[in-house]
């Protein structure tokens, strides 16, 4: 969500903190604003808006200093203004913070009643009064951060800046991530590795409840209960290339051409020569039952991934969505394993979710896409999806990625319950290795879906229907088109249409069927044939030979590549993403930056 970023720099800060701050544009926000300490002076900038807005602010009042933080803010607390902007200053003191502080009403009364006034709406702000209250009463700056910090109940990533010290920031974390950066001379943080890549690959991440004392020395980690702690400094590799368009439109544009070669990348990591090679740990002897715990897109891939772990392997598999897990306080066995998935790997919900099974289950096991992530890190077992930096808000290489490391996992514990012969074994894997090539196929439907998108950005509501596990495909087609295109979209499996869904077909609804030619897919033919009868608009998604059996009276049909039954889902998840792309494309939406939402979730 929000963004952070911090320089103790030897060169003025204010074009290095804008340059950070544009890396994590992909996290979603609504305003932005820097603070700079020149001349022991504290100053800021802030703006609603694009960041372009703060940098037109930035040539007409200029912001000088070798001192500085920075924060794009997505809204939890107050709408998008320049006053609910960050970073927030109070006196001597300026702070950004990535999370919620949950008694800041409180606190904010208290302050009230002792003189000190709020004038924003934010949460933020109130952190700020309690650390100027402190110093008001002869506090130094490391004190009155530290007291404040005890205050404050919730989650939240800070960075403190002071009046008068151009040499010290204060940084802290707790339930959201953040980092320290270490350069020559210089100190940096930042809310991911992404924003202080350019400047520095040393990397320390603070730990749950560690704050830290930063200057251009170096940093003074202590944790939850103030001992000094020290936290292992990290070489982080990111591939720049990867944050760049590369000639196209869009990142999202990217990030679905890609995924024929980060998903080969996946499989030659995870499988070779007709053998699984997961990381040691991966064994399923003796697990009765997996949880799989996600928020999102991510927890579709779950729903997928519990048809093939209980098809392939019969290993009962329940599903959960992160944000309601811990809140129904689930019965969890020691014989049971926990299966955590996340792009970022920080998801709030899924975090805490994560440390309310650590406890109660034999293992936590994490899919996530940096295996430096709060989720990796806390996990008994951590399988990289592999796909690379995805700046799109709207998941798509990560997302197949997701299914590719869930689908070997399946086919290892299909191995390790005896359910899966060798023979049975390569077949799969032989299939899974066929799906890059598939994906190149299924890519080329793009200028055919572009055209179908002119028709169905006209549309109010949209549904997609599915059978088996192209019913959670259906789910996610759904979610990708509303995420981006705004266009109401819901999900159904076909053989709930009937069950109400179907008051809602007419001439005006175009109803979007994903049907490989399947074991179910004569089912799947007749649900549509009850939309057709009702005047409905449908798009048949399926191969050749489906197509041709299904016959005429569609409204449009697309022709995928023939795949394995199986894993069908993985090249579906292809013409879903180009129908949500190409739809916003024709209102004109912000593919990359969609209104209100945001990459990484730090919140609940």
């Amino acid at each position: 969500m929000c963004g952070i970023i911090g320089v103790l720099g030897n060169h003025e800060v204010a074009p290095l903190l804008v340059e950070a701050l544009k890396r994590l544009e992909y996290r979603g926000y609504d305003s932005a604003g820097i603070a700079t300490v020149n001349n022991g002076r504290l100053d800021r900038r802030r703006a609603v808006g694009k960041l372009v807005n703060l940098s037109d602010l930035l040539v007409h009042e200029p912001l000088a200093g070798k001192a500085g933080i920075g924060h794009t803010r997505w809204a939890t607390h107050g709408a998008a203004t320049v006053t609910n902007a960050h970073p927030h200053k109070a006196g001597p003191v300026a702070v950004v913070h990535n999370g919620i502080i949950e008694n800041f009403r409180e606190l904010r009364e208290e302050l009230a009643a002792a003189g000190y006034a709020q004038e924003s709406q934010t949460d933020t702000e109130t952190v700020a009064l309690l650390v100027r209250q402190s110093m008001d009463g002869g506090a130094k700056p490391i004190e009155a951060a530290r007291a404040t910090l005890k205050r404050l109940n919730g989650a939240f990533a800070l960075c403190f800046l002071f009046d008068g010290e151009g040499d010290l920031m204060i940084a802290a974390r707790k339930g959201s991530p953040l980092a320290i950066g270490h350069g020559d001379g210089e100190m940096f943080v930042g809310s991911d590795a992404i924003a202080l890549a350019p400047m520095t690959d040393r990397i320390t991440y603070l730990e749950e409840g560690d704050w830290a004392v930063i200057t251009r020395k170096g940093a003074e980690i202590f944790d939850a209960h103030d001992r000094r702690a020290n936290r292992a400094e990290t070489r982080i590799q990111i591939d720049a290339t990867r944050i760049e368009k590369a000639g196209y439109k869009h990142f999202m544009a990217k990030e679905i051409a890609e995924q024929p070669v980060v998903l080969a990348d996946g499989l030659k990591r995870y499988s070779r020569h007709g053998a699984l090679t997961l990381p040691e740990g991966v064994d399923f002897a003796g697990v009765d039952r997996l949880v799989l715990v996600a928020c999102g897109t991510a927890s579709y891939a779950c729903h997928v991934a519990k048809y093939w772990f209980e098809q392939i392997a019969g290993l009962p598999c329940d599903i959960d969505i992160a944000s309601e897990f811990r809140y129904r306080e689930p019965p969890l066995s020691p014989a049971q394993w926990a299966v955590f998935v996340s792009q970022s790997g920080e998801t709030a919900d899924t975090l805490a979710a994560l440390r309310y099974a650590k406890e109660r289950v034999a293992k936590v096991v994490s899919v996530v896409n940096v295996p430096t992530s709060s989720i990796a890190r806390e996990s008994d077992l951590t399988l990289p999806i592999m796909a690379g930096v995805e700046v799109g808000v709207a998941s798509t290489k990560a997302f197949t990625c997701q299914l590719m490391v869930l689908a070997l996992m399946a086919l290892k514990a299909g191995v390790d319950r005896g359910r899966l012969t060798p023979a049975d074994l390569a077949g799969h894997l032989e299939a899974l290795h066929a799906l890059p090539g598939l994906m190149n196929h299924a890519l080329r439907l793009s200028g055919d879906i572009a055209k179908l998108a002119e028709d169905l950005a006209r549309a109010q509501d949209i549904l997609f229907l599915g059978r088996g596990p192209m019913y959670p495909m259906a789910l996610e087609g759904a979610l990708k088109l509303k995420e981006i295109s705004y266009i109401h979209a819901e999900g159904y499996a076909s053989g709930e249409l009937k069950h109400g869904p179907i008051a809602l077909i007419d001439a005006k609804v175009p109803v979007i069927v994903m049907a490989p030619r399947d074991g179910l897919f004569d089912k799947t033919v007749s649900n549509m044939q009850e939309v057709m009868a009702r005047h409905g608009k449908v798009l048949l998604i399926s191969d050749a030979a489906g197509l041709a059996e299904a016959g005429s009276g569609t409204w449009a049909q697309l022709a995928m590549p023939e795949v394995a039954a199986m894993f069908a889902p993985i090249l579906y998840a292809i013409p879903a993403q180009l129908l949500a792309y190409h739809t916003a494309i024709a209102k004109g939406t912000d593919v990359d930056q969609p209104r209100n939402l945001a990459k990484s979730v730090t919140v609940e």
